[in-house]
């Protein structure tokens, strides 16, 4: 699949051929969901704790004798069927929410959110991006270059480095609506939030690089 080359001014400079491997994948729903259901709760954090009857203070001492009085035997007034004794199967802050996912599976469905990026227009290759001076507002007119020339850009993107550039982290982060990520680091959730993503050229050999694994052939 072709696409256009744009510079920052959002002009034709030419066209890419994209690997179909990863920018021509049909989509399937089911696993789309379960990829962005798995990396969310990956990233959950229990911010609710309760105590069990061995955090809670006092109850060292056996209320009452454990005959002759009639009533229950009680070993520890932090019981959890006493009132301010423990919790029994509480919530706990160090659950682990992770769930596991084959790592094919996981690749596929990132081709899948980039190839509907791809076939929607909204996977848009720049050259190369210069700033002079470093500032937002020369990163604004590039982001406002593209609203011109692509109609759907929409209003969240997302720049797609192949390594760290600390002059155009600089110069977007102070955008609400544009984040920036490395091409090794691309992920489904990102993918599927962005409206559209601003894609350096030099990011794609890395995408592939990072995500493609190419089976080494033994010499006879």
């Amino acid at each position: 699949m072709k696409v256009t080359l744009y510079n920052q001014k959002a002009e034709n400079v030419g066209e890419l051929d994209l690997n179909p491997k990863i920018f021509e994948v049909k989509p399937s729903l089911h696993l789309l969901a379960e990829a962005a259901r798995i990396q969310q709760r990956g990233s959950r954090k229990g911010n609710s704790n309760t105590k069990t009857r061995g955090e809670v203070s006092g109850g060292g001492k056996k209320p009452w004798k454990q005959k002759g009085t009639g009533r229950a035997r009680v070993g520890s007034i932090r019981s959890p069927i006493w009132r301010h004794g423990g919790v029994t199967f509480g919530p706990r802050a160090d659950r682990n929410w992770e769930l596991k996912m084959n790592k094919k599976a996981k690749s596929k469905a990132l081709f899948m959110s980039l190839s509907d990026k791809v076939q929607a227009g909204n996977f848009l290759v720049v050259d190369n991006i210069h700033l002079d001076p470093v500032k937002t507002k020369e990163f604004v007119k590039v982001v406002e270059a593209f609203k011109q020339a692509v109609k759907n850009l929409g209003k969240n993107v997302m720049l797609v480095l192949p390594k760290s550039e600390k002059n155009l982290v600089r110069a977007s982060r102070n955008l609400p609506k544009v984040s920036s990520i490395l091409a090794s680091s691309l992920n489904v959730v990102d993918v599927m939030k962005a409206d559209s993503l601003l894609v350096l050229k030099d990011s794609l050999p890395v995408i592939e690089k990072t995500y493609l694994k190419v089976k080494s052939v033994k010499k006879a």
